[in-house]
């Protein structure tokens, strides 16, 4: 690491990758609220920020974790999909949309997309998985080139029905960048019989607590040094499902999207500010 906070790694294609350690990373923050170790004091700053006020956002952060990994066996198994276009990767975790989807369908090929450099110098642990995994930096904001991307075109066949996943991705985009634009253009390239699946950050807009944190988590992440992180309604959420025929039970709280289990403990106020769906092209 140079004196400005820059240090440089390795990417995913063999390519140096430089990370900027001087501001916080959406990837590293995310670590953060998952208890995991690839992340610098200034993204630990960013979780210290919300965790000393919203403790129970970490616990989110795990649900949304859990509801990847229920909503990636659902999609492999009883929904028989066997291709996956991963946008917004990640840092890797102790599990990943490749090892779920693989483990229920061992044929199922997985293409994670992501344009952080850290992602790209960590993403050696997802390609020496096996020859159905693969990492491509992207931009996730520009679906034609996305969807035209050599590497992910190589790996998947884009003409017959494949599941693409929006998890925490849209909430970091701007109005301005119109998301929901983004989206459309996503889902108007879907053959019939793809899937999306979604997480995004809600504003419940209940006058009270749910909304006072998600106001509070918006400014700290949007307003602060990540610069993004976005809290939208209903309304707006439901409109991404465009075209698509949701599942049942709907753009539910995470945890109510068809738990292993009964619920255990009770709701928190965290719980409030995320919704997640699954929705099918007809």
């Amino acid at each position: 690491m140079n004196a400005d906070g820059v240090t440089s790694a390795t990417g995913a294609a063999g390519l140096p990758a430089v990370i900027d350690t001087s501001k916080p990373s959406v990837a590293r923050v995310y670590d953060c609220f998952l208890g995991g170790k690839d992340n610098y004091e200034v993204d630990r700053q960013v979780f210290a920020q919300i965790d000393s006020v919203a403790p129970q956002m970490k616990e989110l952060a795990r649900s949304g974790r859990e509801w990847l990994i229920r909503a990636t066996r659902f999609l492999a198994g009883p929904a028989g999909m066997d291709q996956f276009l991963d946008l917004g990767a990640g840092l890797p975790s102790a599990e990943n949309t490749h090892q779920t989807a693989q483990r229920v369908n061992p044929d199922a090929r997985v293409v994670y997309v992501d344009n952080d450099p850290v992602v790209a110098a960590h993403g050696r642990a997802l390609l020496e998985e096996n020859e159905l995994t693969h990492l491509v930096m992207a931009d996730l904001t520009k679906p034609d080139e996305v969807l035209g991307h050599p590497e992910i075109v190589q790996h998947l066949e884009l003409d017959r029905p494949f599941v693409l996943m929006q998890c925490s991705t849209l909430h970091h985009v701007p109005d301005s960048e119109k998301p929901h634009d983004i989206m459309r253009r996503y889902v108007e390239a879907l053959p019939s019989g793809s899937y999306v699946a979604l997480i995004h950050f809600h504003d419940p807009q209940d006058g009270g607590e749910g909304t006072e944190l998600a106001r509070f988590v918006e400014d700290v992440f949007a307003r602060g040094d990540m610069g993004s992180g976005y809290f939208r309604t209903r309304e707006q959420i439901e409109a991404y499902f465009d075209g698509l025929e949701v599942l049942e039970p709907g753009l539910v709280q995470l945890n109510d999207w068809w738990p292993d289990g009964p619920a255990l403990n009770p709701p928190t106020v965290a719980d409030k500010v995320a919704l997640a769906g699954v929705a099918r092209k007809p």
